[in-house]
């Protein structure tokens, strides 16, 4: 099975850039299903085309049980359209090669990437037994010229009549990441059918990729039915949380953050950040960590890469971050003694939870300013009076700084979705309070380049229990 992506953007070879791949080569990955590839047929200024292209092993397949929904016996498992037409395996394949591309980020060509594009997407063979009407349904509300081809059955016998197979062009000015996502979901809901078997897993996948769109799609009933294999308990719970998360400013936030990166990124602030972290947390011989509001991953990622820390929980309340820091440390596919050592979870910072008890150091970076007092407050005690690690490592911008980012606007902060912004006297203030309370001491340190004046960019306090 193919799909092919293409741009007249100029330069066009900038696409090779937004999928994070080498146009001058040929990019392959094994499957749990056969052998895929991702290659260039052509390159210019002008024009720039995207293969990807997977061939399905039968043998793999049957042993997987990845055979048509609703067939069986031997002959079936063998003889089916699982090899040529776009299905749930097309969507595997994007989500391995394209995952990067899929969040919208490009470390050589960000711009671009943050900006619609001419695209086109073309699938030479699409399964849909609705009929073509139901593959206009879905694209077209999301904005694509719709061009659709009803194959024969066999070119040379006509009499034979059309196939339930189409040949599909999708043409528009969009965001890549846009393409990426409308086609991951949409791809297995008009096939019906998935070569896996459909968990509670799948709803976090979908809410996801339907970020932005799938909420106000006038086909979302159906589409989410579909892409739950039918199932009905998981359909209304999906369709529940995609009004809930639709409304959800925590979600909302996710988007933002790349602001304050683009405010951050000429000290390398962030990366800076994380190290210490980790550093602070292998000098006080933690073994067992929690990283409270997790986002993406990127503070798991590297905790994961230090032997010291053998048990590391990520948390937090968006399932959209969670689902994205599972991608970006391909959960699914590490050896299972690593998979061991990391868990995520679904859950809030302002409520007592058992399960953050018994843990050797908490992190929590860059997470407080997100917070009205009355959260404050709640999440004071939720980490030093409930869970109570021994090393608490926090950290927080420093409002005296901010006056030295270029460009940045007087009394502006960092991230619309901060509630304060500290001063260092003000942070210390705090912390010195919430550690007395509650039987700590605190140390302070700063993050990244220390101005005689106005002191670091970031803070960070280390609070450690007592006796």
């Amino acid at each position: 099975m193919i799909l092919e992506i293409s741009t007249t953007h100029s330069p066009a070879t900038d696409l090779g850039f937004l999928l994070h791949k080498n146009p001058s080569r040929v990019h392959e990955a094994e499957m749990n299903f056969g052998n895929a590839w991702v290659f260039f047929p052509e390159v210019s200024e002008t024009l720039c085309v995207a293969t990807l292209m997977l061939e399905v092993d039968p043998v793999k397949l049957v042993r997987g049980r990845g055979g048509p929904a609703g067939e069986s016996g031997l002959l079936a498992q063998y003889v089916n359209d699982r090899p040529y037409t776009a299905s749930s395996f097309l969507s595997s394949a994007i989500a391995e090669f394209f995952s990067t591309a899929m969040s919208g980020r490009s470390k050589e060509r960000q711009q671009v990437a943050d900006t619609p594009i001419p695209l086109t997407a073309t699938l030479p063979v699409l399964g849909c037994r609705s009929g073509e009407k139901l593959i206009r349904d879905f694209f077209e509300p999301l904005g694509y010229q719709v061009d659709v081809e009803n194959l024969a059955l066999d070119d040379q016998f006509p009499e034979w009549g059309s196939s339930a197979y189409y040949r599909v062009n999708l043409t528009a000015t969009c965001y890549l990441k846009n393409l990426l996502a409308h086609l991951y979901v949409l791809i297995p809901v008009i096939d019906n059918n998935k070569h896996y078997w459909v968990t509670q897993d799948e709803i976090k996948k979908l809410l996801l990729r339907g970020k932005g769109w799938l909420e106000s799609h006038p086909q979302k009933e159906l589409i989410t039915s579909r892409y739950l294999a039918h199932q009905k308990s998981l359909t209304r719970e999906a369709l529940a949380q995609l009004v809930e998360e639709s409304d959800d400013p925590d979600l909302e936030a996710i988007e933002k953050d790349a602001e304050e990166e683009r405010v951050e990124r000429p000290l390398s602030l962030h990366d800076q950040r994380l190290h210490r972290v980790v550093e602070t947390l292998k000098q006080a011989g933690a073994h067992r960590v929690v990283d409270l509001g997790c986002g993406e991953g990127r503070l798991l990622s590297l905790l994961m890469k230090e032997r010291q820390f053998q048990e590391i929980l990520g948390m937090d309340v968006s399932v959209t971050s969670l689902e994205r820091a599972a991608g970006r440390m391909k959960l699914e596919r590490l050896p299972s003694k690593q998979a061991e050592r990391i868990k995520l979870l679904h859950g809030s910072l302002v409520y007592r939870d058992q399960r953050l008890s018994g843990y050797d150091a908490a992190a929590v970076v860059e997470v407080i300013e997100h917070m009205d007092q009355p959260r404050l407050a709640a999440f004071q005690r939720t980490v030093f009076e409930f869970a109570r690690p021994q090393t608490v490592v926090v950290t927080t911008p420093n409002r005296e700084y901010n006056q030295l980012f270029v460009g940045m606007p007087e009394h502006a902060m960092r991230h619309r979705d901060h509630r304060f912004e500290w001063t260092r006297a003000e942070f210390e203030g705090w912390a010195n309070t919430v550690a007395q309370v509650h039987g700590y001491t605190v140390r302070f340190e700063p993050i990244g380049p220390v101005d005689d004046t106005h002191g670091a960019p970031s803070q960070m306090g280390v609070f450690t229990r007592g006796a």
